[in-house]
């Protein structure tokens, strides 16, 4: 048991709270199993067998936040646990905890200053202002080449000359995530916050999507400390026959093993309000905050012990 981090953890929390109550944002409890799962190709739920039948242990409390939204809520943020499948390390731990809030009437813009304001509150000792940048400005900067327009050949070839050598083909963003993780991430500053928005329109996930410069362009933005991500942050999609369609898309792709989650469509076909909403992940931030370089240097019981 690290104690320091227990203390440190709680008053987080805290923290956390009164920042919200100041801004008269409501906190909210919400399910932690569900009938549905995240149809997400690249997220993978835990399942679990109850005398009613499969649930799945959320992966982020998105859908019944924004049912709550529908229902006349107003802002709203939630502190729960949540639980992924994916591999125990340094960095991820299958179960963590996730702050997710929604801000009606945001942009994606005001939302990002916000999230800045609160970690500055939560990581005390970052003294620069946060830097704002697209998606496209980092990779000219750190590959120098433009991920929107670029060809499969183009980011392949970028790719080998970064010294990452990966045998067969991949589509494009496949490329540009490897780029991502592999020479773009590990050059950014480790003491201050940087904000990447504008995503292609691939990786726009339930953000809106919109033209800038002639791209197609997620109104969407991630936050990092390092190289460390620890947010991730939408001007939510509205429309909810284009959250249908990428529900199920998703859930094709995936092979139908997840069902989709009705009763969250249903509800946004009675109109859900236009708002920003983020996620950012706590234990990731309370290492920041202790500056250390392990999830179980915070987390009292890791994964392998739980």
């Amino acid at each position: 048991m690290n104690l320091t981090a227990l203390q440190e953890r709680a008053s987080l929390n805290h923290q956390v709270r009164v920042f919200f109550a100041e801004r008269k944002v409501l906190e909210v409890e919400t399910p932690a199993l569900s009938q549905a799962g995240n149809t997400d190709p690249f997220i993978d739920s835990f399942s679990v067998n109850t005398p009613a039948g499969l649930r799945y242990l959320h992966t982020s409390p998105e859908y019944p936040m924004k049912r709550l939204l529908v229902a006349g809520s107003g802002d709203i943020y939630q502190l729960c646990k949540v639980w992924r499948r994916d591999e125990s390390g340094k960095r991820h731990n299958p179960e963590f905890t996730l702050l997710e809030w929604y801000r009606l009437g945001f942009t994606w813009r005001q939302l990002m200053q916000e999230v800045a304001d609160l970690l500055h509150i939560l990581i005390p000792h970052l003294q620069k202002p946060p830097r704002f940048c697209s998606y496209r400005e980092l990779f000219l900067e750190t590959v120098q080449l433009d991920p929107h327009v670029a060809t499969e050949a183009e980011l392949s070839a970028c790719a080998r000359a970064h010294a990452i050598n990966i045998d067969g083909d991949m589509p494009a963003q496949a490329w540009r995530d490897l780029l991502l993780t592999h020479c773009v991430e590990p050059q950014l500053p480790t003491d201050q916050l940087t904000f990447v928005y504008h995503y292609p329109a691939s990786q726009s996930a339930l953000a809106k999507v919109d033209t800038f410069d002639g791209q197609r362009l997620a109104e969407r933005f991630e936050v990092y400390l390092g190289a460390l991500e620890l947010g991730n942050g939408y001007q939510e999609q509205t429309d909810s026959a284009q959250n249908r369609l990428i529900l199920v898309e998703d859930a094709h792709t995936r092979g139908n093993d997840i069902p989709v989650d009705e009763r969250f469509l249903a509800a946004l076909e009675q109109g859900l309000p236009e708002c920003a909403g983020v996620a950012v992940g706590i234990d990731r931030i309370l290492m920041c905050r202790m500056q250390v370089n392990d999830l179980k240097q915070v987390i009292a019981f890791p994964w392998e012990v739980a």
